[in-house]
């Protein structure tokens, strides 16, 4: 997916990663939202990348997965919640590589088992 939607053009790849861009301007010493009717071109081009990168996500789903995140408000939310979804979060994936490790570090041979039937068990542990 990374590689298509950069391929299609890099900022929409950091609309997904670094959340969507909104414009602001200083009053007073803070940092507000800029109305939307005073937006630059420039900056209404890279808003626009939120919602292209929405468009990508969402058409690319299965049913299951366009309910979970039809709500979310973002694409940067909609791919955080696909991630732990598909992916697990982070001690999840550290889990799974301990177990794999533990699992390639005990692997042998069989008795009686052939070739074939050891690199079929092999391949399915990576």
């Amino acid at each position: 997916m990374k590689i298509f939607v950069e391929f299609l053009y890099k900022g929409i790849w950091d609309a997904i990663e670094n959340s969507h861009f909104i414009p602001k301007l200083e009053k007073d010493g803070v940092f507000i939202e800029k109305p939307w009717s005073q937006w630059s071109d420039a900056e209404n081009k890279r808003a626009k990348f939120d919602c292209i990168a929405k468009n990508i996500i969402t058409f690319s789903l299965n049913s299951d997965d366009f309910f979970r995140v039809s709500q979310c408000g973002s694409a940067k939310e909609m791919w955080d919640i696909l991630e732990v979804t598909h992916e697990g979060t982070n001690d999840v994936k550290k889990e799974r590589k301990h177990t794999i490790i533990q699992e390639y570090e005990m692997f042998k041979m069989l008795k009686g088992e052939s070739i074939a039937d050891v690199q079929k068990r092999f391949t399915h542990i990576c």
